[in-house]
């Protein structure tokens, strides 16, 4: 997922790039982007100030879509496994892009930002392929003139603004201070404007750790300085490897591990986000069809028992006299809130009941584990 060896010069850089290389933070290529990994005091540091107070980390590689018009609630709800009248203005909901067959594309948070405006978050090392898939569904969408109740517009605002993060039981009140009480106000899973220290920022209360929180959305050229005001108000400079530990303590899947087209909502146990009622969505008789019988494998959580540090890819084994393999893993970590291995990954659904003792082949080493429910972590 994350690699240090040398990389092309053409990776694409953040608004915050030379502030991160000024703060010491060590880069890696993450999604065709150069973002920081860790900085100075190490990820375990990192992820420590987000469970305890907050801490920043810049997205602003991740995709930012605009849709804008009367038929973009209509498009939205062909290419997502959202209910999207059903979404209010303010509101937010995790969703996902699948191909015909069910497979996810990516999954995303959509905000419902206006009446007929909308915006859609998707992952940075997706944005490419998502964008192959929704942008000549947008063109179809708007092919035919005499539809001007349905016309809408796409508005790619990734490099024309910067996006920054901070979680933590901390993060609330830090943004609270800079907003004249205005943060405080929007609830969880929502979004609206307010002004971060007389800048101007759209505010959603989301995020990737399991934390409370804000995903701070700027114009580009203000991207630099609110970083700095959000650090100086207390908030620790974050990388990627924190948000992977935190994302995973929190039981959060990511996409090109735990998710690919290769899989589908349901086996991966968040059926309940795959809505496939809406008027021509385009992967509603699959989603159907899979949700109609119990998946042959299942995502599952699995803490350590013994010593050992999972990672993706490696084998799960049944916990017997002559284990045989029953599934992958997909994540896996060292967790120092748990103070353990933590993962996910596929076993056969015969094997994914909780509780169950399972084996991961670390290298040649059988260590043992156990299946647990998630998340790993909750928030007090």
């Amino acid at each position: 997922m994350l690699s240090d060896e040398s990389q092309p010069t053409t990776l694409k850089k953040t608004v915050l790039h030379q502030t991160h290389l000024d703060a010491g933070g060590k880069m890696v290529e993450f999604g065709g982007w150069d973002m920081p990994v860790q900085y100075a005091d190490g990820i375990i540091a990192e992820v420590r100030a987000v469970r305890g107070s907050a801490g920043i980390f810049d997205v602003s590689h991740m995709g930012r879509l605009e849709f804008d018009g009367p038929g973009a609630e209509a498009f939205l709800g062909t290419i997502l496994s959202a209910n999207m009248p059903a979404l209010k203005t303010g509101r937010s909901k995790y969703n996902f892009i699948c191909n015909e067959q069910g497979g996810i594309i990516d999954d995303a948070m959509v905000y419902r930002t206006g009446d007929d405006r909308f915006l859609l978050v998707i992952n940075a090392g997706n944005t490419d392929v998502d964008m192959d898939w929704i942008s000549p569904r947008v063109s179809t969408a708007n092919s035919d003139p005499d539809e001007s109740q349905s016309s809408f517009t796409m508005s790619v605002t990734t490099h024309a603004t910067a996006m920054i993060a901070i979680q933590g039981p901390g993060a609330v009140k830090i943004v609270d201070g800079l907003t004249d009480g205005a943060a405080s106000k929007i609830r969880r899973f929502r979004i609206g404007n307010a002004n971060v220290a007389g800048i101007l920022a759209v505010v959603a209360r989301t995020g990737y750790t399991g934390e409370d929180g804000f995903e701070i959305i700027v114009e580009a050229t203000a991207g630099v300085r609110v970083w700095s005001i959000l650090k100086d108000a207390g908030a620790i400079e974050c990388g990627l490897g924190a948000r992977d530990v935190l994302r995973l303590e929190a039981g959060l899947p990511l996409h090109g591990n735990d998710l690919s087209t290769d899989t589908n909502p349901f086996e991966a146990g968040f059926g309940r986000f795959a809505y496939f009622d809406g008027p021509g969505y385009v992967a509603a008789d699959s989603l159907r069809r899979i949700s109609e019988s119990e998946p042959e494998r299942k995502l599952v959580g699995f803490k350590m028992t013994g010593r050992g540090i999972p990672r993706a890819g490696l084998k799960v084994l049944s916990a017997s006299n002559n284990p045989e393999v029953i599934g992958t893993v997909t994540s896996g970590t060292h967790s120092p809130t748990v103070d353990g291995g933590i993962g996910m990954g596929y076993v056969g659904q015969k094997y994914a009941e909780t509780g169950s003792e399972i084996v991961i082949d670390v290298r040649g080493r059988l260590v043992e584990a156990k299946i647990v429910d998630m998340p790993f972590y909750k928030r007090g």
